[in-house]
């Protein structure tokens, strides 16, 4: 069975697709009175996201499957190696996925990312470590980042 949820999360509302029990996208939109049909597998995704917010949880467990091409594929599997609070260049993923020379390809793939978050395209940044396109925009690239520099603060670890 195939369907959707929508939550509301401290980014605003955040769109679930669902294939039986995998997710298959995972996204901010924009604000509906839509919520689609919740199940168990959307209600563990909204409540590890709730544990990533307040600073509980940084990785995910929850089924999901990755469906775009062979190379986005690739670059989707070196987003998932870069640890929490930290960053890579687009230029390093190019590098991970066996061609540095495509850079611009790897910056259309990470915009592609249909697993907001738990595919961590948040944390690929410019060469000279700017911030630089985001789908949910600069500022939550931002806040996202910051978000993950406080929590290993506190937690006294080290990016």
């Amino acid at each position: 069975m195939a369907g959707f949820a929508i939550y509301e999360s401290p980014f605003g509302p955040v769109r679930m697709d669902y294939e039986g029990d995998v997710l298959l996208r995972l996204r901010t939109v924009e604000p509906t009175k839509e919520r689609g049909e919740p199940t168990e597998l959307t209600k563990k995704v909204f409540s590890q996201l709730q544990e990533y917010f307040s600073g509980q949880r940084q990785t995910f467990d929850f089924p999901y499957e990755l469906r775009g091409t062979e190379f986005q594929k690739k670059v989707w599997a070196a987003l998932e190696t870069i640890p929490y609070g930290q960053t890579r260049s687009y230029r390093e993923i190019a590098q991970a996925v066996g061609n540095p020379k495509t850079v611009r390809a790897v910056g259309a793939a990470n915009g592609k990312n249909p697993m907001w978050i738990v595919v961590p395209c948040h944390r690929v940044v410019g060469t000279n470590g700017t911030l630089t396109g985001y789908a949910g925009g600069i500022d939550m690239k931002r806040r996202l980042l910051e978000l993950e520099q406080q929590v290993l603060k506190r937690n006294g670890e080290s990016s």
